[in-house]
This record gives C-alpha cells, structure tokens and sequence, in this order.
C-alpha cells in the first residue's frame, strides 16, 4: 500500500525504513522526531533520499512493528525554522542553467529564489544541506567533470536538489551563486545551521552576499 514503510534490520541494533518518495521521507522524519519520547528508545534518526535510519535502537522487534504499521498519507511534513541566506547570483554555471532552462540568466535567478526550500537529509561535508523544492523539470544534472575545488558558501544545483557548500571541496554540482552565510561552525551551537525540516529561503542581493 502505498504510503507503508518497508522496514529492514541493520547492523545489532539499527533499523532502515525504505520509502518510495522524498515527500514519505519528511513526513516519516517530522512524525519520528515529533513522537520520539513515545518510542522505544533510539539514539539517532538520519534521514536520506528514500530511506530512515534509526541507529542505536533498544526494542527493535517492538518498534519494527510499529513502522511497518504506519500510513504516512495525510502526515505531511512539519515546518521547521526559516533560515534565509543571502545570495549573490554570479556563479560559473549560471549562464549554462538558465540556457537550459530557455530562460535569461536574470530569469534563472527569479526561478530559483522564488520558491521555499526544506532541508531534506544532510550529508557529503559537515553542515551541507540537500534542499528540496526547486520546481518540476528545473533540475539539472551533476557537471561531467568534477571541479577541484568549489569555494565555501557556494550555492549549487544538481538533479532536483539545491545545495551551499560548507567549506572548499571538490564537487560537481552546477554553480548559482555564493553566500556569506557559515553553514558549519565549531563554535555555534548546534555548528550545522541546516538540519533535517529546517525550511530555507534565498534571497538576491548586490555585493558580496
């Protein structure tokens, strides 16, 4: 039925909940982290693309069952923090994203700041968000060769997510525009400013965003 985990043991005592959508996703991580005290416990709950996993887990016989019993139609997504980042829309790949948009690159950048992100799962880099939300039939593919080194704060797109680079690293996604925002930080509590259900905007500016 759709909307029913496919729930399947991991490790000694780690569950990994398969679902068929990035939508099933969110609601299964929003309704997990809303009823945590209600669960058998559970040390951690790491989303992904199309999978849960829940690490660390006391009774995993009891709370196997109760997963697999779950029908996440009508559960939505919770709203998470807004966290707005300031962008300057310069990047390397702006001209080439809009041109296979068949839009101006003025346009690709209205196209892009327009919509309200979720962070979906994290991963790659401490602090590095995959973002959800861009609109249908605006993704794009990953860069057939990697750069060697993609500049911190860089904002990015490859396949249907959105994404900031944390720090310098090597990376193939397609890059809009670079921020100012510290996405990771040592010294801020918690250090990720995106996390899981945390919504985000970006907005257009002059200057050094």
């Amino acid at each position: 039925m759709a909307g029913r985990p496919v729930v399947r043991w991991v490790g000694e005592d780690a569950l990994l909940v398969e679902l068929d959508s990035a939508e099933r996703v969110a609601a299964l991580y929003a309704l997990l982290t809303a009823r945590r005290a209600e669960l058998p416990a559970v040390t951690e709950i790491v989303p992904a693309a199309r999978t849960v996993l829940l690490d660390g887990v006391a009774d995993r016989p009891s709370l196997a069952r109760l997963l697999a019993g779950l029908d996440l139609a009508g559960h939505p997504p919770a709203d998470g923090p807004l966290v707005e980042i300031p962008t300057r829309y310069d990047g390397a790949d702006l001209a080439e994203v809009a041109a296979g948009w068949g839009v101006s690159p003025e346009a690709a950048v209205r196209v892009h700041s327009t919509p309200e992100y979720r962070v979906a799962f994290c991963g790659f880099a401490p602090g590095f968000g995959y973002l959800t939300g861009l609109p249908d039939g605006y993704g794009v593919p990953r860069r057939a060769t990697p750069r060697s080194s993609v500049p911190a704060g860089s904002v990015a797109l490859a396949g249907p997510y959105t994404g900031v680079y944390p720090r310098s690293s090597p990376g193939g996604w397609q890059l809009l525009g670079r921020t100012a925002t510290v996405l990771w930080d040592l010294d801020r509590e918690p250090a990720a400013l995106l996390a899981p259900g945390v919504r985000v905007r970006f907005v257009p500016v002059a200057g050094d965003g």
